[in-house]
């Protein structure tokens, strides 16, 4: 038995190692044709099938001998929601087609409307605004013209100047710096409040000036509002009342002053005598002469706080503030006297001496 099988395995192990030789060359033959893949390789691999991407293929030769390069499919899953754009993109990026006819009628509006708007607005702005032209210089000699919203804002400029023109070409000046020595005399802090002596100075002004605005009115406002004079003429014409009001009122020896700082030649006749020297040269007068009703003002309230000190004094109230005892009795001289008449009818008569 045990000879038998000793000759069946040795009949098998001959049959099965041909076999197996065979399957060995075989499997090194795979081996060699095709050589392993590394995990990057793997990675594009994949990444190419995912995406669907054609695989590059031997570039063909142009006649020239130029490689033409390959083209590559873009992704059927990306063209869901741009598909329709990418299909229709023309092969010319430079030339785009034209837009249909219905779509530009429906766009024509839109863009037209806010352009709409914008005129039937700068129509209404020009309705609405005054219409103001500014000419500097005559008629006949050309100069400076300015009409629409250009001459508007110039003449809003002009205007500006107005409160230096007050303070400077009228009776505002003095009537002020006397209200305020005014108040320092009796000696009250903020009565009246400044804004109260401003206005009150304000309405001086203007009953003092009446004449003069007056002459102004009906010699040069009322000819240009009615169009038969220009702006110019009327700046020129307008002047003359205000030139004779600072005249009257300005001292000889401070317009002589000024007239020698002047450069230039000196005037002839006071028709030649420059705005600005005339103009400084009033503003100086009218200094001197408001110090001076200042001090007028001053003298009687300083003597009552002389008697008072004088009296705290002599019972031995060192401690005892004499302005706070002097101000009722200053209230009281001021009050009984009509004190706010007198100083109004001695400024308003010393502009008409």
């Amino acid at each position: 038995m045990k000879l038998r099988s000793a000759a069946i395995g040795l009949l098998a192990g001959s049959l099965l190692a041909p076999a197996c030789v065979i399957l060995l060359a075989q499997q090194a033959a795979v081996q060699t044709a095709a050589p392993p893949t590394s995990g990057i390789a793997n990675t594009l691999q994949g990444a190419a099938n995912s995406t669907n991407v054609t695989a590059p293929t031997a570039a063909p030769l142009l006649p020239n001998g130029i490689p033409q390069v390959p083209q590559i499919t873009a992704p059927a899953s990306r063209r869901g929601a741009t598909g329709g754009a990418n299909a229709a993109r023309p092969a010319n990026p430079g030339r785009q087609p034209a837009a249909p006819a219905g779509l530009r009628a429906a766009s024509a509006p839109t863009e037209s409307a806010p352009v709409a708007q914008n005129a039937g607005a700068d129509a209404m702005l020009t309705k609405l605004a005054p219409q103001m032209d500014l000419r500097v210089g005559g008629k006949d000699a050309g100069g400076l013209r300015l009409s629409g919203t250009v001459g508007i804002v110039v003449m809003m400029g002009l205007l500006t100047l107005l409160p230096t023109l007050v303070l400077l070409m009228t009776g505002f000046t003095r009537i002020l710096i006397v209200l305020n020595f005014l108040r320092q005399a009796l000696g009250t802090q903020n009565a009246p409040p400044a804004q109260l002596v401003a206005a009150l100075s304000l309405i001086l002004t203007g009953f003092v000036m009446a004449p003069t605005l007056t002459k102004v009115n009906e010699t040069a406002l009322q000819p240009w509002m009615n169009g038969t004079m220009d702006q110019a003429e009327m700046m020129k014409t307008a002047v003359v009342p205000f030139r004779d009001f600072m005249l009257k009122h300005t001292r000889d020896h401070d317009l002589q002053v000024f007239i020698d700082m002047s450069p230039g030649v000196a005037p002839q006749n006071e028709d030649q005598i420059p705005l600005v020297t005339l103009v400084s040269a009033f503003a100086t007068s009218e200094l001197r002469t408001a110090f001076q009703i200042g001090f007028a003002l001053f003298l009687p309230f300083i003597i009552i706080d002389i008697v008072v000190s004088s009296v705290l004094m002599s019972m031995g109230m060192f401690m005892l503030p004499p302005a706070m005892i002097s101000l009722p009795f200053k209230l009281l001289l001021f009050v009984l006297v009509d004190g706010w008449t007198l100083v109004v009818q001695s400024l308003v008569t010393s502009f008409r001496v």
